[in-house]
């Protein structure tokens, strides 16, 4: 039987209207993921507006879990409480315990004295080495931050936004933790040598009420050329941490106010 020329047109025609409405379709799924992708972005955007305290982000994220915006400032500020708390051990790890125990250096034998000031070398040298470390860890978290975003898509415009405020705040902390290293190291080279003098002095003097008794006033006037170097060096160091103490409060209120989009 010869074949019919119109069947022919109308399968080919059906089969057209078929990849058409499966490619129409698979345009608006695809096209509805976009849309339901960028309105839960928003919403997330509009749950961090005037924001005061960063549990309110973990709160929004449990609120609109699918905002990618939300996941990626959640997971920045997680990054970031972790350097800073890696940080604060590293801070500990400066100086030997010893130090901090060590009791009342008038009742200090000659020989606790050197010990003290042997512990005293090892934390200035620590304070003058250990700058590196603290800048790993400050790549450690940009890298992080930055894979994480990746993987979202969190978008080239919201992801470079986050590491430019993130290498800011890190270049501020780098200049800071410079800045009280440096003090810090100075604040144990001049204890070394009050310390140093209580050791070629040992013997030579008495203690009364806390008090440093010397027979020469040549010896009192050395003393207190240490004593005074001490002090100052012990003050610039107590500047410093209360400026970091500062900085890390204005730092987290920049960070609110920057995903709050203030």
């Amino acid at each position: 039987m010869a074949s019919d020329p119109t069947a022919k047109t109308r399968v080919r025609i059906a089969f057209l209207l078929l990849f058409i409405v499966f490619a129409a379709g698979a345009w608006f799924v695809s096209d509805l993921s976009k849309w339901q992708d960028g309105s839960a972005d928003r919403e997330g955007r509009t749950a961090l507006q005037g924001i005061t305290s960063p549990a309110q982000i973990d709160a929004a994220l449990a609120q609109h879990p699918q905002s990618r915006f939300l996941r990626l400032t959640a997971m920045a500020t997680r990054s970031a409480n972790e350097t800073s708390a890696a940080a604060e051990r590293l801070s500990g790890e400066v100086e030997p315990p010893a130090i901090s125990k060590f009791g009342n250096l008038g009742a200090a034998s000659r020989a606790e004295l050197e010990a003290l000031r042997r512990d005293l070398k090892t934390a200035e040298a620590n304070a003058t080495t250990f700058l590196p470390r603290y800048i790993a860890l400050l790549k450690t978290e940009r890298d992080s931050v930055e894979k994480f975003a990746r993987s979202l898509p969190a978008g080239n415009e919201t992801t470079n936004r986050f590491l430019d405020h993130i290498d800011k705040r890190h270049a501020e902390f780098t200049a800071l933790m410079t800045r009280l290293l440096s003090a810090r190291s100075e604040l144990y080279r001049a204890y070394g040598d009050y310390v140093a003098f209580l050791v070629a002095e040992s013997g030579g003097y008495k203690v009364v009420d806390g008090q440093f008794l010397f027979a020469l006033q040549r010896t009192v006037d050395r003393y207190n050329v240490v004593a005074r170097a001490m002090t100052a060096a012990t003050q610039r160091v107590v500047e410093l941490q209360e400026e970091r103490k500062n900085w890390l409060q204005s730092q987290q209120q920049r960070w609110l106010q920057f995903v709050g989009g203030e």
